[in-house]
């Protein structure tokens, strides 16, 4: 059973890695004894695969290996929509993207991909301006390896959910578009402002 409905799904795999490549931070999620491991980390698409590392100490490292079956969910902006800024009657809702992924993950235990795989996950999380430049002559870097786990997950299922008003007139629809980004970029500001004095 598909959920939400088909209206509120994006099967379009380019917007899909648009969310992963916009937003990195995923929730991942393995179960190992019945019990749910899930941790938040960055992950890079890279050729239908997606590449991440973990601190070795993690609990969920062990279990990042050998085709195991993991989930993963990328979370683009969300906000609360008020039925004010509809110009017909609606009652209130809640907006949002999110790409959810299912997949085998695989342990990559050679050094050598490792520390070129950082460096790779920095640049791409240093673009567009590179003002750090992590370099393989890092001494830090290499006394970090020993401490690190790589991964990759090759996906075998896709799911977007991009509730986003879809099934409103165009007028609503654009409406509903501006303010996902005017709360998100003042909902921001506002959090950060009050809980980071």
């Amino acid at each position: 059973m598909n959920y939400p409905p088909k209206h509120h799904q994006d099967n379009d795999q380019n917007h899909m890695i648009e969310v992963i490549k916009a937003y990195p931070l995923a929730t991942v999620i393995s179960v190992y004894d019945n019990q749910p491991l899930i941790t938040h980390l960055p992950l890079v698409y890279e050729n239908g695969k997606l590449i991440g590392h973990i601190d070795k100490f993690n609990p969920q490292a062990a279990v990042l290996k050998d085709d195991n079956p993991v989930t993963i969910i990328f979370s683009g902006p969300n906000c609360y929509i008020s039925p004010s800024i509809y110009s017909t009657t609606q009652l209130p809702t809640w907006n949002y993207i999110k790409v959810h992924l299912k997949g085998k993950v695989k342990a990559i235990e050679s050094k050598i991909a490792l520390k070129q795989s950082l460096i790779t996950m920095t640049k791409f999380l240093e673009a567009p301006e590179h003002k750090y430049v992590l370099t393989p002559d890092n001494p830090r870097l290499d006394r970090s390896l020993d401490y690190i786990k790589m991964f990759e997950i090759t996906i075998t299922d896709w799911e977007g959910k991009f509730k986003l008003s879809q099934d409103k007139k165009p007028r609503d629809i654009n409406n509903a578009k501006q303010e996902l980004i005017r709360t998100n970029q003042e909902s921001i500001e506002q959090f950060v402002n009050a809980v980071f004095k």
